[in-house]
This record gives C-alpha cells, structure tokens and sequence, in this order.
C-alpha cells in the first residue's frame, strides 16, 4: 500500500470534489485557467537538518557524558556523531521539527521559486490568452502563493493576487482551507470573467483536479 503523502491528505474527497467543481464553474464563464497545487514543502532545507542534528546531537551528549561519565571526551566526541546521524534521519523523516531552522526569508524565497518552478512544469503558461492563475500551497511553511500570467497582469495586479493569497493562508490557519480556498476561487473567477469574458470556442485547457506532490 502507497503512502500518502502529507498534500495528499490536506484534504478529502469531499473538499477535493468540492474545489474541483468550483474551479470548473468558474471557468465556465472566463477564458482564464484555475489551477490549484499543494506540495508538501517548497525545499527539503537540508541546511535545517544538519544544524538541528548538530545541536541537539551536541546539547544530548554533553548530558549524558556529564552525568553518566563525568563528562569524558572520550565518550562525548564518539556520542556526539552517533546521535548527529540519528538526530538528521529524525529531523529529515519529520519535516515540521526543523522549521525553528529556517528563516523567514529563506522560507518566502523557496516558496515563491517552486510556486513559479510549478507554474512552468503544469503548462499554465501555455494558455492561448496568456491567462493562467495558480494557487500555491506549500504546507510545511504554512504560506500561499497565487501567480498569474502575463495576459492576467495588463488587468490585475500583485497586490490583489496577494490578497488573495493572504486570505487562503489565514483560512488554513483557521482550519478553513478548502472553505475559504473554494471562496476565493469563486471572487478570482468573478474578477476574471469581468476582464477575461468567456468567449465562443473556448476549451477547458488544463484539468480541473487539485495537483498535490
């Protein structure tokens, strides 16, 4: 039996059905293209895993030398690399223990650069009008992105595309996501039917399912 991973379980079928459907009412009266992604995390930091494992392989060792074996180096420093590599598979298997590691920023830049890694690898620059809309959730840094292509940008800008972004992260912080992700999807949609019209012949160019990794 496959394991599912963390985005995969974000949320049900219910909800998985539910945002579906939403995105494909919405796209029944614009030219513009949905599509939403949840991965589980925007970068493995490996730089997290190693500092953690260096700490608190350090901090346990000392410990344990100090009250077990009045503090030998010669039990401390073999002790000290037995529990570094213990420790790194630890922090590597559960990913939400190494975020007091990363930083803020270095979260925002990895999120924003899978966020348009992703917008590239599912062909959402490849809409005939240039008017492709992603919703990015990467779920071990708790943050959202949405991008648009080109064609969206000469009608909308970042600002209320980060609005939008702003209000599927606090609805996930509320334990609201598929709620609040499905509400946004419908304001985006009516926005982008006013500037971007269903026209006749158009086609659903991308699938409607969520994307998960």
């Amino acid at each position: 039996m496959r394991y599912m991973t963390k985005s995969e379980r974000f949320f049900n079928e219910e909800e998985m059905l539910r945002i579906k459907e939403i995105t494909r009412s919405v796209e029944l009266q614009t030219i513009g293209e949905v599509a939403v992604m949840v991965v589980d995390s925007s970068d493995r930091y490996i730089e997290a895993e190693l500092t953690g494992a260096i700490i608190f392989g350090s901090l346990f060792s000392l410990i344990i030398t100090t009250i077990l074996f009045s503090s030998s180096m010669w039990v401390y420093i073999p002790l000290s690399f037995i529990l570094f590599f213990l420790l790194w598979f630890i922090f590597y298997a559960i990913p939400v223990l190494k975020t007091p590691f990363i930083s803020f920023k270095r979260k925002e830049q990895e999120v924003m650069e899978r966020a348009i890694r992703a917008f590239y690898e599912k062909g959402l620059y490849r809409t005939r009008k240039n008017t492709g809309v992603l919703f990015f959730l990467s779920l071990l840094e708790h943050k959202v992105w949405v991008l648009a292509d080109k064609g969206i940008y000469e009608k909308i800008d970042q600002e209320t595309l980060n609005r939008f972004a702003n209000t599927v992260s606090q609805g996930i912080k509320d334990g609201r996501a598929s709620e609040v992700l499905c509400s946004v999807i419908k304001e985006a949609g009516d926005l982008l039917a006013r500037h971007f019209p269903i026209t006749p012949g158009d086609i659903d160019e991308l699938s409607n399912e969520v994307i998960t990794e």
